[in-house]
């Protein structure tokens, strides 16, 4: 699948917010000056193809009584697909990816209370027979990370 100068314009226009409203894709298709089917048939397109690899929100779990921590794990090459299956399969990883290191696997962890990292850190090892590594946030930065289309 190629872009079409209207799929940049629905991937740069979304990354700046999105409606919160009764119809917000109806909303934000106005404002692309698009129809309301268009949009969410090109969003899924999109998706579909994996020129965009998630939509959605980004919440912060810490000001609702959450918590995010970054963890890592050192995965056998031989595992590597079975753990990264395993740790998917959790609700709580965020997102996982794959890394050039001995800890070769990163993933997120997003919980509904800070005690819910270390319970699904263990969950993890648990299920795995492997160490996770946990690396809590020590401060938090904004960099307004966009990606141009």
């Amino acid at each position: 699948m190629t872009l079409d100068d209207c799929d940049r314009a629905i991937i740069n226009g979304l990354q700046s917010g999105f409606p919160i409203c009764a119809r917000p894709f109806q909303q934000a298709a106005k404002d692309l000056g698009l129809a309301e089917d268009d949009l969410i048939t090109r969003i899924a397109r999109m998706r579909e193809a994996g020129i965009i690899t998630r939509f959605g929100p980004f919440l912060d779990a810490a000001s609702m009584g959450g918590a995010f921590c970054l963890c890592a794990i050192e995965v056998p090459e031989a595992r590597y697909d079975e753990v990264t299956d395993i740790v998917n399969g959790f609700d709580e990883v965020a997102h996982n990816y794959a890394r050039d290191h001995r800890l070769n696997m990163w993933f997120v962890l997003a919980t509904e209370t800070p005690d819910g990292i270390g319970d699904t850190a263990a969950r993890i090892e648990a299920a795995t027979g492997l160490s996770v590594f946990q690396f809590p946030k020590l401060k938090e930065f904004f960099i307004g990370f966009r990606v141009a289309a």
